[in-house]
């Protein structure tokens, strides 16, 4: 690839990346608003739901808020990153495309459920400060912040997979179109070359045309005459 080639790719990687930014922004809003409204609706998001086999740890309130919150974030960012980042609607279905979207979702999930644990445990070298973050206001609560960190933690993460797996039908189509492009070009020149080859060969002579043996003149008595 050439130098101006490996340019235009970075400027289109990080434009990609830009809007895939955005689309995470208002996907931030989404997710915390989500979990606003499930965590004043749920338990307190501390308490244990199940204890984990062999184990001293548990599945707590905030990882069912978080996972929730999750999925509803997931698909609003898969809509707009579809129509609107990758504009791969026209060249995949939509469930071809979301499965691996929300698995790659999944896998950052099940990455950010860890970070998260170790944000909201008081015995974690990462717990969040209490004093500052008592709980007392939506804005000192340590959910919310932990999701903020987790968020900002696996975006970049999510973008490279998402790129390179979840979308990966536009970058096809678009090696598709080019490759068509470029055998259309071909055909288009063939048939100039074809002519300069045949002008600057001349004529050629047909396998029958090979130069026959002179007649002898007729001999005496080749009229029959006696």
């Amino acid at each position: 690839m050439t130098v101006e080639g490996q340019a235009a790719r970075g400027r289109r990687n990080l434009g990609l990346f830009l809007k895939f930014g955005l689309v995470g922004a208002s996907g931030v809003v989404v997710n915390l608003a989500t979990l606003v409204v499930v965590n004043r609706l749920g338990a307190h998001p501390e308490d244990a739901v199940v204890g984990l086999p062999l184990t001293d740890y548990s599945i707590r309130w905030y990882h069912v808020f978080s996972t929730l919150a999750f999925l509803v974030a997931n698909l609003w960012n898969f809509q707009l990153n579809r129509t609107w980042t990758f504009v791969s609607a026209r060249h995949a279905r939509w469930w071809s495309e979301y499965w691996p979207f929300l698995a790659v979702g999944a896998l950052g999930q099940g990455i950010g459920l860890v970070l998260l644990t170790s944000l909201m445990h008081q015995g974690s070298p990462l717990a969040l400060p209490t004093d500052v973050l008592d709980d007392s206001t939506g804005f000192r609560t340590r959910l919310y912040w932990g999701q903020l960190i987790v968020i900002l933690v696996v975006t970049p993460l999510s973008f490279v997979l998402n790129k390179l797996w979840t979308f990966a039908a536009v970058r096809t189509h678009r090696l598709a179109e080019h490759a068509e492009h470029a055998e259309r070009a071909d055909g288009a020149a063939r048939p100039g070359q074809e002519r300069d080859d045949a002008l600057t060969a001349g004529p050629t002579a047909s396998p029958d045309s090979s130069p026959s043996s002179p007649v002898p003149p007729p001999g005496p008595g080749a009229s029959g005459r006696p």
